[in-house]
């Protein structure tokens, strides 16, 4: 099982630093290119660079109220989440497909949903037959 994680390129976990100007400050943000990767693809979506994406992030997120202490987690979880529901089929695929054209608070609700049953289904007892080990 692990051989399927720890065989991927290295260069998917190398940590980048980018500096960018969020309400005209300029900051840098450190996350590993994976992260970055798939932000470039969430914001080529929308026609945004991934700095114009960054910033909308945090200013949008800042009117709701989060506490963004740290911002890099919150933005690995963003890029976790859209490939989580691309994976669930609430977000199309299909890079022409816009994010900011998604009904939101639909996707929200269905995700929500998701997330109830998948913590229901951890807690049923599983039927599995003890694990085998192998010498090396």
């Amino acid at each position: 099982m692990c051989r399927l994680f720890i065989g991927a390129n290295p260069e998917l976990w190398q940590s980048v630093t980018r500096s960018l100007r969020i309400d005209g400050v300029v900051t840098s943000v450190r996350l590993e290119n994976f992260f970055w990767w798939t932000l470039e693809d969430v914001a080529s979506r929308d026609g945004l660079s991934v700095s114009r994406l960054i910033s909308k992030l945090y200013g949008e997120s800042r009117e709701e109220g989060h506490d963004l202490d740290n911002f890099a987690s919150f933005l690995r979880v963003c890029c976790g989440r859209y490939l989580s529901l691309q994976l669930n089929g609430l977000v199309p695929t299909d890079k022409a497909a816009a994010i900011s054209a998604l009904d939101a608070d639909a996707i929200l609700a269905r995700e929500q949903e998701n997330y109830r049953q998948q913590q229901e289904s951890w807690k049923k007892p599983r039927n599995s037959e003890p694990a085998t080990h192998h010498a090396a």
